[in-house]
């Protein structure tokens, strides 16, 4: 029998990253240097709207599904399987959470929810663990079947009932939210003044205690439970094992198949929260097409963070943000932020510069001159740019993070048991 000093051993740890790690307390003045930037660019150009607690409290609501499908996309790919059926787990979650909800109550819908995800999870697993089929063939291919299925199933359960249609269901009762008293009143006081920093940390502590879901409380706290699950225990140990060096594994007593099936499995289950965070929490009903690329962007959101769960829950949130301009003040607040990218982009050529990197260098100013050329030639920007800005955000930064990001060894290759023999 495996114990947890058998497979704790240097051939199953993780290598290192390439490139340096940041440490708590410098990642924490980054963070505050991007505040006191926003403050400036928000006394700048008057554009308050985009540190307010309205602006911050949609953010955190748009976060939630983007951090549950990457959270999902981080258990597979740990083990070692590659997850870009997000997209559909996110669409039967969606489906089968209302259909649930608006029938035996919203907790129902949530756990059932819950179920279909996993289903799609344990139909990649099948698929990919046991016949080794591509990864990205299946995931496109759950992605296809779990629109398809939806389609196909919406009309039978929802014509009939009052408000359902063959596109949406009937309306789901309310989970309920909560509100801090006094404190929610005070950080919102505070943050209308618009003195500098002060009222923008305001505004962001304000989203968080202000309307906020149950559910969205339970995806917050998976967020360090899956850092405490997968790297602090035995069993986070093995599955971990699983996507570095599953030979290595094997040779331990690890039974490579299980814990990937659970890994994956578990990754749907997630990806199936997010959708019902769609059709319960964001919007009380289905409605098709309501997912619209968020598992792809939770994808994006897992590979920014490199693999990790805080990484990822910062990824999700600058999505979760830049996806809320459409629902608040969207043109005058994306023309703000043009200013922020070109200071951003001035910023970094200036560190290139001292790192000695010219080439580099020389792009990202001219970048942010062209960046700041068309925020002081303009008044607003067109809706489409608005539209088009948490898609345009997520190719940047994955852009700019693509040098330091170390990806599990194993992930996406093909495994037999007993290969190693």
């Amino acid at each position: 029998m495996t114990t947890a000093t058998d497979v704790n051993q240097p051939s199953l740890q993780p290598a290192a990253p390439t490139g340096r790690r940041l440490s708590w307390p410098v990642l924490l003045l980054i963070i505050a240097g991007g505040l006191a930037l926003t403050s400036i660019v928000r006394i700048i150009t008057g554009a308050d709207g985009i540190t307010n607690v309205s602006q911050m409290s949609t953010a955190l609501q748009l976060a939630v599904p983007i951090g549950l499908a990457g959270l999902g996309g981080l258990w597979a790919e740990r083990a070692g399987v590659v997850n870009i059926g997000l997209e559909g787990m996110m669409i039967l979650g969606t489906w089968f959470g209302a259909w649930a909800g608006f029938q035996w109550g919203p907790w129902t819908g949530v756990l059932v929810g819950i179920l279909g995800g996993a289903i799609g999870g344990l139909l990649h697993a099948f698929v990919t663990v046991t016949f080794n089929v591509n990864h990205i063939v299946s995931g496109v291919a759950i992605n296809i079947l779990a629109l398809g299925a939806t389609r196909y199933l919406a009309p039978l359960a929802f014509e009939g009932h009052t408000g359902g249609s063959a596109k949406q269901s009937p309306a789901v009762e309310s989970l309920g939210n909560f509100t801090v008293p006094g404190l929610s009143d005070a950080l919102r006081d505070l943050n209308a003044h618009g003195w500098f920093l002060i009222s923008d940390i305001a505004g962001l502590l304000g989203g968080l205690v202000t309307n906020v879901s149950w559910l969205t409380l339970i995806a917050v706290a998976l967020i360090p439970a899956t850092w405490w699950i997968l790297w602090r225990t035995a069993f986070g140990l093995r599955l971990r094992s699983c996507g570095e060096n599953p030979v290595a594994a094997e040779s331990l007593g690890v039974n490579v198949y299980k814990y990937k099936y659970i890994a994956v499995v578990i990754s749907g289950g997630l990806a199936g929260l997010g959708g019902v965070f769609l059709s319960i929490v964001a919007n009380p009903f289905y409605l098709e097409g309501q997912v619209s690329g968020r598992g792809f962007i939770g994808l994006a959101a897992m590979i920014f963070g490199n693999w990790m769960p805080g990484g990822l829950a910062l990824g999700a949130g600058l999505f979760g943000y830049t996806d809320s301009l459409n629902l608040r003040g969207g043109s005058a607040n994306v023309h703000a932020l043009l200013l922020l990218g070109a200071l951003l982009l001035i910023i970094g050529a200036i560190w290139m510069i001292v790192r000695k990197k010219y080439v580099p260098a020389v792009c990202t100013l001219v970048a942010g001159a062209l960046v700041f050329a068309w925020y002081a030639t303009t008044d607003e920007v067109p809706n489409q740019v608005v539209s088009a800005t948490p898609y345009v955000i997520t190719l940047v930064v994955l852009a700019l993070s693509a040098q330091r990001l170390r990806m599990p060894r194993a992930n996406g290759m093909p495994y037999r048991k007993g290969q190693g023999k």
